[in-house]
């Protein structure tokens, strides 16, 4: 199929339009620049990106994002009989796996997908895929346990230091802490702020890489828009032709 075609299809722009950002150089095809209008490609085999952004080309797979409730499991069968992830996927034909894991206790930013490839870059920690999360914990945190926290604690799995953390509230023997992390340990948040004094009451993850929780109700699911799929595509072929190191 033609390159402008396939972009025009995609809903990139117009196949007028589409052509004359071939021309200007503006689109790649596996990594390489192309200028000719006759320029065909496969869309189930090649990735192409306009202006650095990846285009979805594959139409059979399917990004969903959930703001997934406290006690719900992140499984898409638990085989103890608790309340899972199926209940969120059944407006899909496609059969959805989550990206991750979020605790049953932990609301927030789940993101559900068939892509596998995509999925894998996402969780796995050798990637350096970030994670942001908002926790209220007990008692008043002050600036130098923020600075502790991206220094490093030191757990019984190893030393983990958050890559931001930053102090938004504190009142009634209460704080909110946001926390930036890249690790994919299991409930890492939890046990980072329980060893520096400050265990936590409520926990929501609000951003996946380039995904933002915005304004989606707990318990809500949707597809990634058009600009949220170019960039998490994007992140995913960046991020896989040059995986940053192991932070386990």
């Amino acid at each position: 199929m033609r390159l402008q075609k396939v972009l025009a299809n995609r809903g990139v722009a117009s196949r007028r339009v589409a052509e004359q950002m071939i021309v200007e150089g503006r689109v790649r095809v596996n990594g390489l620049v192309v200028t000719e209008l006759g320029r065909r490609i496969h869309p189930e085999t090649d990735l192409v990106d306009v202006d650095g952004t990846a285009i979805q080309l594959d139409e059979s797979k399917r990004y969903v994002i959930l703001n997934k409730p406290t006690g719900v499991v992140s499984s898409m069968n638990d085989d103890r009989g608790r309340p899972d992830l199926r209940q969120f996927t059944q407006e899909w034909d496609e059969r959805l796996y989550n990206v991750g894991r979020l605790d049953a206790d932990t609301s927030g930013l789940l993101v559900l997908t068939n892509d596998g490839d995509l999925a894998h870059v996402l969780a796995h920690p050798s990637f350096g895929v970030t994670k942001v999360y908002i926790a209220k914990v007990e008692g008043q945190v002050l600036p130098q346990t923020i600075q502790r926290l991206i220094r490093g604690v030191d757990l019984e799995d190893g030393r983990i230091a958050a890559d931001k953390a930053r102090l938004l509230d504190a009142s009634r023997g209460e704080s909110l802490v946001e926390l930036t992390l890249h690790s994919g340990k299991n409930r890492i948040v939890r046990r980072m702020l329980a060893e520096v004094g400050h265990p936590v009451v409520e926990l929501v993850r609000r951003q996946f890489g380039p995904l933002h929780l915005g304004t989606l109700p707990v318990g809500k699911a949707r597809e990634l828009t058009t600009v949220e799929r170019g960039a998490l595509l994007t992140l995913s072929r960046t991020t896989d032709s040059a995986p940053a190191d192991p932070a386990e």
